[in-house]
């Protein structure tokens, strides 16, 4: 009986553990979300971003073609974004939001942390 029990209590345990905390999913997501603009998959990376289903069209495409030219910019002045990492995350319950801090990691060595603010909408984390 015993070792029922405490096979019970181990399987809740490992139940407990392999379910990601909200801080986890963020991260993941921001992190995802990057590596979609690092690899130049712009529309993906517009997609991670809120409230972006009813743009009027122009205004998408000029949103496009600034993360194209961030990219290029980035590109001159460091060779580039190599990689990100999602350092930290923090809730502002005052206005409802998870700020993500994130490190840019950049080809010539140097680094630079930006936070990005991350709400939830349909069920989905997504960056402010």
């Amino acid at each position: 009986m015993k070792q029922s029990i405490s096979f019970l209590l181990l399987l809740l345990l490992l139940a407990a553990c392999s379910e990601p905390s909200v801080e986890e999913v963020v991260k993941q997501t921001v992190e995802r979300n990057y590596q979609a603009l690092l690899s130049g998959h712009y529309e993906l990376f517009l997609s991670g971003r809120a409230d972006t289903d009813s743009l009027p069209a122009d205004y998408r495409s000029q949103l496009l073609d600034s993360y194209k030219q961030f990219m290029a910019q980035q590109q001159a002045a460091h060779g580039g974004i190599s990689s990100v990492m999602a350092t930290n995350v923090q809730m502002d319950s005052t206005q409802n939001v998870m700020q993500v801090f994130l490190m840019l990691n950049y080809a010539d060595s140097l680094h630079e942390e930006i936070v990005v603010p991350m709400v939830m909408r349909n069920g989905e984390w997504k960056m402010k």
